[in-house]
């Protein structure tokens, strides 16, 4: 039996032409061209799984050489076997095994570029760099406290508990303790007594190493107002 072009083949598991009434007809008699036909679609269906990739770099050149080496490979001629109807021919002819496998080549290169990038591009797991256990100074209560954590991504948590109600806020600050007029402000503590701040770029956390929480009155004064709560000493 006269097998269907492969190029027409091709077309079809791409669903770039629809079925003409005798290759229906040859599909149904032909399981050699059946199976070439499905073996198609199943490469086409991966490759529409990954059609959504965009402005990925090319695969390694080596890849494309063991593609083309594929693709070109002479295959030895078979010889059908005679007087076998109805089951598939053992001998059909192999001209699908080197498309096949280049297409399978081309896809695993994409899919492993894909994974490769989204590795890269993964942003690194946050750290913390240096943290404290915020202590209550005299005359506050002996149930407030806290800790603080300065994070790989140049932020601060703070996590404070118990603190004393005031009409005012709470402030968070980074002060050097060898100087205690040298501080710098992070911002406000809100009323659910956890946040996390920014640190100012180029902050020297071995000079600033003093966290401290103070209550701050609404008196539009922005310097510290001496009345601290918490504090504790940043360590690596």
């Amino acid at each position: 039996m006269q097998h269907l072009d492969p190029d027409r083949l091709v077309l079809l598991a791409l669903s770039e032409q629809q079925q003409e009434l005798s290759e229906s007809d040859h599909l149904a008699q032909c399981a050699g061209c059946r199976y070439d036909l499905d073996s198609l679609r199943e490469v086409a269906d991966i490759g529409t799984e990954i059609e959504e990739v965009r402005d990925l770099p090319a695969p390694p050149e080596s890849v494309w050489r063991a593609i083309e080496a594929g693709i070109t490979t002479p295959v030895a001629p078979v010889t059908p076997l005679a007087g076998r109807r109805g089951r598939p021919q053992r001998e059909r002819r192999r001209w699908l095994a080197p498309v096949l496998s280049a297409a399978a080549a081309a896809i695993v290169a994409v899919a492993g570029t894909v994974v490769a990038f989204g590795v890269l591009d993964r942003p690194p797991a946050e750290t913390v760099t240096a943290q404290a256990t915020l202590a209550p100074l005299p005359k506050v209560p002996v149930g407030a406290g806290g800790t603080a954590e300065v994070t790989s991504s140049g932020k601060i948590r703070i996590d404070a508990r118990n603190l004393p109600l005031t009409p005012g806020f709470h402030e968070v600050w980074l002060i050097d303790p060898g100087d205690l007029t040298k501080m710098l402000s992070l911002g406000n503590l809100p009323a659910g007594a956890s946040v996390e701040l920014p640190v100012p770029p180029g902050t020297d956390l071995n000079r600033y190493r003093l966290v401290d929480i103070s209550d701050e009155p609404h008196d539009g004064d922005a310097t510290h107002s001496g009345q601290s709560l918490l504090r504790g000493t940043l360590t690596s």
